[in-house]
């Protein structure tokens, strides 16, 4: 199968990721990645491997072989060697007052029937009263252990 990002290597980048893997100090991450990018370099006089074979070579999956030259191809050397921040955001279920709420509705008296709240009671009272349209126990728990701190 042809490779679909070509790692090619300038002699700067290529002294630098020698000299950082040579000196082994920095995280193993960083490390490992660097000796990839060393191995696929296929520009004159780098190596050449086959993902199969620097997966081998360094211990590592195929696909994290992968993952390497394309951001190397893509976003550049210093990007393909350090982690990426998480991009994801979160939307919250409970606003500040959401939570009040919920704090209000653990703090009131239990339903009829239960000795106590559980928080899949709470959980459930507070989509009834309209508040969120799905809440999860988890959610619940989260929120009042805030309190406890």
């Amino acid at each position: 199968m042809k490779k679909r990002y070509i790692v090619t290597l300038t002699d700067e980048e290529r002294r630098s990721l020698r000299a950082l893997v040579s000196s082994g100090k920095g995280a193993a991450r960083k490390l490992t990645h660097a000796r990839i990018l060393l191995k696929a370099d296929s520009g004159e006089g780098g190596p050449s491997w086959t993902d199969a074979d620097i997966s081998e070579g360094v211990d590592v999956g195929t696909a994290t072989v992968g993952r390497v030259r394309k951001r190397f191809v893509e976003e550049g050397l210093e990007a393909s060697l350090v982690t990426r921040k998480a991009s994801r955001q979160y939307q919250r279920k409970l606003d500040g007052d959401g939570e009040a709420h919920l704090i209000a509705l653990a703090c009131s008296d239990s339903p009829v029937g239960h000795a106590r709240w559980t928080l899949r009671l709470l959980a459930d009272r507070m989509v009834a009263l309209g508040y969120v349209e799905d809440l999860s126990k988890d959610t619940v728990c989260r929120v009042l252990q805030k309190l406890r701190r």
